[in-house]
């Protein structure tokens, strides 16, 4: 039987340890972050991966920081096969990525070389691309730079957004890493270098990607909108207070307005002027220190007195 250290934090990485489980590899112990605070109240939450590991009675080690902790050689003395990870958060030290005899493999969601780094999903849709999907690779001491295993592509439709392609790319890994284990396993499996001259980065989301600039187009704006959903969320400003977006589509109105006014008003939404002459139009939204709401319920109350040539910054 072949031994596993999993390590992986998010919900995205919780169907592929579930798979390695089932599939009866010996899951020697689970890596994920510290339990952190959540919420406004700040309850003190296991990250999913803790969560499930828990549920399938399974080990679990949670470093703060792994190098030169004690947590590190806690992993190194399990000498495991093989380690796994999928979204875990952290760089793994050389020793580690050195120890297992079958490697260090990680399952990332993109399609290597593009899209190295923390937010490859969110940087995917924001950039308005077709496709995504994802790579099996060595690890190496690099970010995201080991050769590639296994890769798999699918489709980013105009209807997803940063979650459900979440939900879509986390099973696309649990299926694409339970056909290239066996093959790892058996030395069967090929080793191909990344092209350096095509490699992009996807550095984690800032504050600054969250803000929508209106003189950008109306499909920039529509992509940074739904690569920001549900989180971190994209925001504007309207009568100096912040306003997130939760749901937008493209107008089919032709404005000369300026970028970020009202240029419509309908019953069930309104309409923002962007830099192409185009509108966005704005489905459900979030005022500051208000829930989450549609756009009706937002010309009902709070937004009652929205007008035509309003200001979004």
């Amino acid at each position: 039987m072949t031994s596993v250290v999993f390590m992986g934090t998010p919900d995205f990485s919780v169907p592929i340890l579930r798979m390695v489980h089932e599939e009866g590899y010996e899951v020697l112990a689970v890596v994920t972050q510290p339990d952190r605070p959540v919420g406004r109240k700040k309850v003190l939450t296991p990250p999913p991966v803790k969560a499930e590991a828990l549920r399938l009675d399974l080990p679990v080690i949670q470093p703060e920081k792994l190098r030169n902790s004690e947590e590190l050689q806690e992993i190194l003395a399990l000498n495991p096969d093989i380690i796994i990870t999928a979204a875990f958060g952290q760089i793994l030290p050389k020793a580690l990525l050195d120890a297992p005899r079958l490697g260090c493999i990680n399952v990332h969601a993109s399609l290597l070389p593009k899209y190295r780094g923390g937010a490859p999903i969110h940087q995917a849709i924001i950039d308005g691309e077709e496709k995504t999907g994802v790579t099996i690779m060595y690890m190496a001491e690099k970010l995201d730079a080991g050769d590639i295993i296994t890769q798999r592509a699918i489709a980013i439709e105009d209807e997803d957004n940063t979650g459900t392609m979440f939900e879509k790319l986390s099973v696309v890994g649990k299926e694409l890493l339970k056909d290239t284990l066996p093959l790892i396993i058996e030395g069967k499996n090929e080793r191909i270098s990344q092209d350096e001259d095509q490699v992009t980065f996807a550095h984690n989301i800032s504050r600054e990607q969250e803000r929508v600039n209106w003189a950008n187009s109306a499909r920039n704006v529509f992509n940074q909108v739904r690569g920001l959903t549900p989180w971190p969320t994209a925001y504007t400003t309207f009568q100096s207070e912040n306003v997130k977006l939760w749901s937008v589509k493209e107008g089919e109105s032709v404005t000369t307005q300026t970028p970020g006014q009202v240029v419509k008003i309908n019953k069930d939404s309104f309409e923002v002027a962007t830099g192409d002459g185009k509108s966005i139009v704005i489905l459900e939204l979030q005022p500051s220190g208000k829930k989450r709401m549609t756009a009706q319920d937002y010309l009902r109350g709070t937004g009652s007195k929205l007008a035509i040539g309003d200001q979004f910054e």
